[in-house]
């Protein structure tokens, strides 16, 4: 949930696949009291706050994000009888609201912006546990794909002669943890913890899909510091010319190795 705006409309272009691992995590969950409190910490344009419902139709379920147009589009093409607060999660105490699950989908991976301290994104996933009832249950999953090509050439674009001052730094830059940090630090926020990865091997279709892909996300943060139209195709030509290379295109489509870590935890 970084400053930078979102764009429901690409975000949501691969809508089902980025929606996969989250019927997954939901999967995995245990079972909640009847009309549970349920937040969505980070809830974009509903699509995950729509397959909570699924799960749980009759809870009180709010929508917490801090993007206004991801918000709009929840409203009324995500999941349109929630709730829903315009809020940071890095600061928004959800303690107030006595979850008994609290969900993020794709999110904590923003929360620990280029150049800030990497052990305050840790320190959030503790202080979402401590916020739980007793038995309430925390669940989140994440990109672990930073090593990928996706992510180390747009890095190597971006510190590159041609784009260094407008790119090499200051953009947002996504991140995470490995996951056996993610298990210790629910341990010890007085938690039982399930933590495990997996690697979804994408089939994307039509023309330059990784770079469409990553619009979405990683590429977002980017594009806003190239104001100038010529300068954004400029960098758009160069960076899908290295994703092509990297994904090449097959008699059936693109594949887009996409690994994921999960984690499900219960408060003791």
């Amino acid at each position: 949930m970084p400053a930078t705006a979102w764009d429901p409309v690409q975000y949501l272009r691969f809508a089902d696949e980025r929606t996969r691992p989250l019927h997954e995590l939901v999967a995995r969950m245990p079972a909640l009291p009847a009309a549970p409190v349920v937040l969505d910490l980070g809830c974009g344009p509903g699509n995950s706050t729509a397959v909570l419902r699924e799960r749980w139709p009759d809870a009180h379920l709010t929508g917490v994000d801090n993007s206004a147009d991801m918000l709009a589009t929840a409203r009324t093409d995500g999941e349109p009888h929630a709730a829903y607060l315009l809020a940071d999660a890095r600061t928004w105490d959800p303690a107030g609201a006595a979850p008994d699950a609290i969900v993020s989908n794709a999110t904590l991976q923003w929360l620990n912006p280029d150049g800030a301290d990497r052990a305050d994104h840790l320190s959030l996933v503790a202080r979402w546990a401590a916020a739980l009832r007793p038995g309430g249950v925390l669940a989140f999953q994440v990109p672990g794909n930073f090593d990928a090509p996706s992510h180390t050439l747009l890095a190597g674009l971006r510190g590159s002669a041609r784009w260094r001052d407008a790119l090499g730094e200051g953009a947002e830059r996504a991140g995470v943890h490995d996951s056996a940090e993610y298990l210790q630090t629910l341990l010890g926020a007085d938690c039982t913890a399930d933590v495990w990865e997996t690697t979804y091997l994408t089939l994307l279709a039509g023309p330059d899909p990784v770079l469409q892909w990553v619009k979405g996300t990683a590429l977002r943060p980017v594009l806003s510091r190239l104001t100038d139209p010529a300068d954004r195709e400029e960098f758009l030509a160069a960076y899908g010319a290295l994703l092509r290379e990297a994904y090449p295109a097959g008699e059936h489509g693109t594949v887009f190795p996409f690994r994921r870590i999960f984690a499900v935890a219960q408060r003791r």
